[in-house]
Order: C-alpha cells, then structure tokens, then sequence
C-alpha cells in the first residue's frame, strides 16, 4: 500500500489543504491516518475516493451531500458523469483507473475521445494533460513502473492503431525519419509526430526509442530522407549538445527538434528547427513538403 502526504494529495486532487482539515471535523468521509508524530497521512484508497470527490465538487455536488453517500452511490454517480464529462473529470477518471489498473475503464475512456475528436486532439487535451498530471506521482515516487508501464503501453496501443488507418503515402511523397536519441525512452510524442506526418501525406521512417546516432546516420545514408525529426526529454544539456552536432552533418536535411525548452537557449545551430508545440510540426511539414514539391519540379 502506498501512502500520501497531505501535500501530494492536495497535488493530485485540487482540494486544498484547509477543505481537507476543515472535512476531518465536519464530515464523516474519512479520517487520515497519523504518524507517531501526529502527521497526516493517506491511503491508496482515501486517494480514490478524494479523487471521486473532486469530481463530483466540479459537477455540482454539495460536500454535506457527498458525506452522506455510501462508496457505492459515489461510484454510480462517477459513472453517470463520465458518459457527459468534461475534460477535468476524464483525466481525473484516468488517474483512477491507472491506481486501479483498470484497462476497461482507461481503455474506454481514452478510445472515446478518439473517436469522437480524433487522435490529435486528443493526446493534446487529454493525453498530455493526464501524463502531466501523472508526473506528480512520478516525481514523488508514488507511481510504480509497471503502472507507468500500463498506462504508457495502452496509450501506445491506441496510437499505432490510429497511424494504421491512415492511407499509405504517394510514391513520390516527401520522407521524414523520427527516432528518439540514446537514453530516451519517452516514446509517446514521437508517436504523435508519425501520426500527424503520415496523415499530411508524409513516408515516415520510424525508428522509435533509444536509438545510436551512428546508427541514425548510417539510415540517413541509405534513405537520404527531406528532414529529419527527434525529441530530448531526459537527456543532459551537454548530451543534447554532442548528439545534435553529429546529427547536423547533413545541412541539406532539415533537423526538427522537439523538448526541454533548457536544451535550446543560446543554440548556435542555425539548421534546427525547434518546435513547441503540434501545430507547429503541423506548420514545418506543410512548409517543407511545398518546398519539395517545388524543388521536384524545378
């Protein structure tokens, strides 16, 4: 069982520390547990049910009412308000499921927002919110790896999916190679990445996580891709450094980077192409696919 500080939950739910002291007198939802030195703490399921509770506050929900619930009405009532919910609550409800490793409840969560707004905007408004909000647990250790695990590979599972539906790319199409450098294992942004260039009509050659730079070089040699396009997450400035100066041996391609804003100030690399943000791969490629077109046919 994992504990929580008051802190942590406050981190993880929204309800500020005051609400919480302020429910111990009040109501009879929970009592936290006590240290020896009378410091409060929680359990894996005083997590959930706060977790449940911010939910049902952001839904209008009266906390008097909410103490006179059983776990099982809390429960129902969750249900009900995910068939309508809001952002807020859906990443909420993922945070949930993952404690739980409930696939079911992740895995429909995460398709219906799929289907119904596609897999952009999804990993922008739910995808990426959630991993965020997840990089609290991550940072204070009260995630283990087999849930970073589950959660990363569910959401991968959905990605590859969604790039498996898109047409193949025209013969003649522009090429793009992704790769993450070695020691990067974050893969789910690069994913995204191949799904917005293969939909623009791109050939993706994807080589994925922890990739040698001789090795990405040797590919460059025999693909001779149009650009290039990596992303720095966990690496040190100066590995950024040393990585990039290898990789922009080919000036004629254009090297699209992604990452640790850290890693860009004072670059001195005129060839790199930062970028911020999906839109503004979105914006590179059209850019650089409208220069191809032109130079094929000069």
């Amino acid at each position: 069982m994992s504990i929580y500080t008051i802190a942590q939950v406050v981190a993880l739910s929204g309800i500020k520390a005051p609400t919480l002291r302020k429910w111990e007198t009040r109501y009879s939802l929970f009592e936290p547990h006590r240290t020896e030195t009378n410091i409060r703490y929680y359990s894996d399921s005083q997590l959930k049910k706060l977790l449940n509770i911010s939910v049902l506050l952001r839904n209008g929900f009266k906390i008097s009412k909410i103490d006179k619930m059983s776990d099982e009405d809390i429960y129902e009532k969750i249900e009900d308000i995910l068939i309508d919910s809001n952002q807020e609550d859906e990443i909420t409800a993922l945070i949930i499921s993952m404690l739980e490793f409930d696939e079911n409840k992740f895995d429909k969560i995460i398709k219906s927002h799929i289907i119904n707004n596609g897999l952009l905007t999804t990993t922008t408004k739910i995808i990426y919110p959630f991993l965020n909000q997840v990089g609290v647990l991550w940072g204070i250790d009260k995630i283990i790896p087999a849930q970073e695990h589950f959660v990363s590979s569910l959401i991968k599972q959905k990605m590859f999916s969604s790039i498996d539906l898109l047409p193949l790319p025209h013969a003649d199409a522009p090429s793009i190679l992704m790769f993450l450098p070695e020691n990067e294992h974050h893969e789910i942004g690069l994913l995204l990445a191949h799904f917005i260039a293969k939909k623009l009509g791109w050939r993706v050659y994807y080589l994925g996580q922890n990739v040698p730079t001789e090795n990405i070089n040797a590919v460059v040699e025999e693909i001779h891709p149009n650009a290039m396009l990596t992303m720095f997450i966990v690496s040190t400035h100066n590995n950024f450094l040393s990585i990039l100066d290898e990789l922009l041996l080919n000036p004629d391609i254009p090297l699209l980077v992604s990452g640790n804003p850290e890693f860009f100030e004072n670059n001195s690399h005129k060839d790199l192409i930062q970028l911020k943000s999906p839109e503004e791969l979105i914006m590179q490629l059209e850019l650089l696919s409208a220069k191809n077109i032109k130079t094929t046919h000069a």
